[in-house]
């Protein structure tokens, strides 16, 4: 997934916690929101309206590892939260289909017309 196909999907799915995000959707969405970060009035505007969408892809991110969206609450400790997190987002995506739905990687099987 490429960073404008990536931003597309966070957008489209502004508010969407279940389902699966691959990891280049989960970083280029990251490097997208740190882009806007050394514009101090943007960035304040931005923070607000593209937090809810951050959150989602987060808890998305770490749904296609297999692991509760409920993770993400590991960001309130401080240095440790922010490393475990890290390493999850930064985990490959759990093989197959998972309780949150199929692996975003593997292609969709196209009915056979019979």
């Amino acid at each position: 997934m490429g960073f404008i196909d990536a931003i597309k999907s966070v957008l489209s799915q502004y508010a969407g916690f279940s389902g699966r995000a691959r990891r280049s959707e989960y970083w280029w969405w990251t490097l997208f929101s740190l882009l806007w970060a050394w514009i101090p009035i943007v960035n304040i505007l931005l923070g607000l309206i593209f937090f809810i969408p951050s959150i989602a892809v987060a808890v998305r991110r770490l749904h296609d590892t297999g692991r509760s969206g409920w993770w993400i609450l590991l960001g309130i400790i401080p240095i440790i939260g922010g490393i475990v997190l890290l390493i999850f987002y930064c985990t490959d995506s759990q093989p197959g289909e998972n309780q949150y739905g199929p692996n975003p990687k593997e292609p969709i099987a196209e009915p056979v017309a019979g």
